[in-house]
């Protein structure tokens, strides 16, 4: 079982930043990865970023990259997200997921491949 809440959503002007947090507890296993989505309404849910515990390998859609960068602290056992240049189509309620299934070479980056999910924070941006 895990338990992830995340944390630091707010409203930011276009070409401002946000961090947010992923705190996770229970079973962590250094080869799980963690993995940022975002939804917005009428849409399915779109994969951000990634990170692997055991090595910080990380992964990113082709819109974020170069703008949003995402670690993992394991003294912490937090996953961060950090969002700068943001634009209004990056607003959206952006979740946490962990996938704890068997390790792979590719990062995963489609909703089914992650087991436990946050509650969501919502990340509003006015242009």
């Amino acid at each position: 079982q895990v338990l992830l809440v995340e944390s630091g959503g707010g409203s930011v002007q276009a070409g401002g930043s946000l961090r947010l947090s992923c705190a996770a507890s229970g079973r962590i296993l250094s080869d799980y990865v963690m993995g940022w989505f975002r939804e917005i309404p009428g849409k399915e849910r779109e994969f951000v970023a990634s990170v692997r515990w055991r090595d910080g390998r990380s992964a990113y859609a082709d819109s974020v990259k170069g703008r949003f960068t995402t670690s993992a602290d394991k003294a912490k056992i937090t996953v961060d997200l950090q969002m700068n240049n943001l634009k209004p189509e990056d607003a959206a309620v952006y979740y946490c997921a962990a996938d704890t299934g068997p390790p792979t070479v590719i990062l995963p980056i489609t909703p089914r491949d992650y087991d436990y999910w946050g509650q969501g924070t919502q990340v509003t941006v006015s242009s």
